[in-house]
């Protein structure tokens, strides 16, 4: 599987966009081009809550003033190793 991006977020854990992820992401038309955000959001979260149903899930947000939007970044851990499962902007973090 080809990665589109390869980030270590906060505490140094590497973390995956696939392709197929990326597609999917790609579906809300408000993200092209935000990559870049989303690697800032696993580097730079404001905040990281874990996902009360999931242990290994956990939502990342970073806000962006011009946007005045959260960027949410949910990621899935398996075996020490995250792959992001989708991202979109939010106007709270939930």
């Amino acid at each position: 599987m080809v990665n589109m991006l390869e980030a270590r977020d906060k505490s140094g854990r590497l973390i995956s966009l696939s392709r197929e992820r990326l597609r999917h992401i790609l579906a809300h038309p408000e993200m092209t081009n935000q990559v870049e955000q989303i690697t800032e959001t696993l580097l730079k979260p404001d905040t990281i809550i874990p996902f009360e149903y999931d242990p290994a899930v956990h939502f990342y947000f970073t806000y962006f003033k011009e946007r005045r939007k959260y960027l949410f970044v949910s990621v899935k851990y398996l075996n020490g190793t995250g792959f992001i499962i989708t991202a979109y902007y939010t106007d709270k973090i939930r």
